[in-house]
């Protein structure tokens, strides 16, 4: 286990990342009822005050993290897995980067990008407004082995706090740029390149290429007009068949589900 000596060296966030790594890990052993220090678990406590920890959280947060600082020192078992289990998340939400024990992670507790089987395929988004929407694309495009992201002038910012905490941590993983409507033009004008509209082909019939580019257009107005007639006069437009009342999906659940079908 890493000493206490070692987490007070480190820089602030990583420190924080570390002691929400090692409160999980204590979590899971003792809900799963294996031996645990229950000494060491109890002297991290001891990171809690340093002001390294402490400047990353708001008042809050501060007093949310000594209620359960508290519990740490009063409950023992499963009681005791749930404490730091929120203190573990409390600490992983305030970095934006709240993986879960399932998630490829190296040695410093961010995501592990060796771990991704990258597609030669990559994702244009055309103005999208909300960062909340471009950081859950990020994390679909994680997921689905998407190789890069061109983000047209306009799309929020990937690093706005809303995106990188809805990312959970994959807009450090998946390749990315802002350019322009014409220099997104021009990166695109001799690759295969294809958008998700309505009035495309059938998702279950549509020829999805080897590689290339999916156009994902704003949430109210869709692809642009220039980006639109440069996917018609290269491969088209995809569309996704709906049973509902609503004319269209959220835009984030639409790439998810196109992703899905070009992998």
């Amino acid at each position: 286990m890493i000493t206490l000596r070692k987490l007070e060296s480190l820089e602030d966030k990583v420190c924080a990342r570390k002691t929400a790594i090692v409160l999980h890990e204590a979590a899971l052993g003792l809900f799963d009822e294996r031996p645990v220090d229950y000494g060491y678990i109890r002297s991290l406590r001891e990171v809690f005050a340093l002001s390294k920890v402490r400047e990353l959280l708001s008042e809050d947060e501060r007093h949310r993290l000594d209620d359960l600082s508290v519990s740490m020192e009063r409950e023992r078992g499963r009681d005791l897995a749930f404490v730091l289990e929120d203190v573990s998340q409390l600490l992983f939400a305030v970095l934006g980067a709240e993986p879960s024990d399932w998630d490829f992670t190296d040695r410093n507790g961010n995501l592990d990008v060796r771990k991704r089987i990258v597609k030669p395929h990559g994702l244009v988004l055309d103005r999208l407004r909300s960062p909340f929407n471009v950081g859950s694309v990020f994390r679909s495009a994680d997921s689905f082995g998407i190789r890069d992201i061109l983000l047209v002038e306009g799309t929020a910012d990937p690093a706005h706090p809303r995106c990188v905490r809805t990312s959970r941590g994959t807009v450090d993983t998946v390749s990315h740029k802002m350019l322009d409507e014409g220099e997104s033009m021009a990166f695109l004008k001799d690759k295969p390149v294809f958008a998700l509209e309505l009035g495309g082909v059938d998702i279950h019939a549509f020829p999805f290429p080897s590689e290339g580019y999916a156009v994902i257009g704003s949430e109210e107005m869709g692809v642009s007009p220039a980006l639109l007639s440069l996917c018609d006069h290269s491969l088209g437009r995809v569309s996704i068949p709906l049973c509902g009342t609503k004319g269209s999906l959220n835009v984030s659940v639409a790439v998810g589900i196109l992703l899905y079908n070009w992998l």
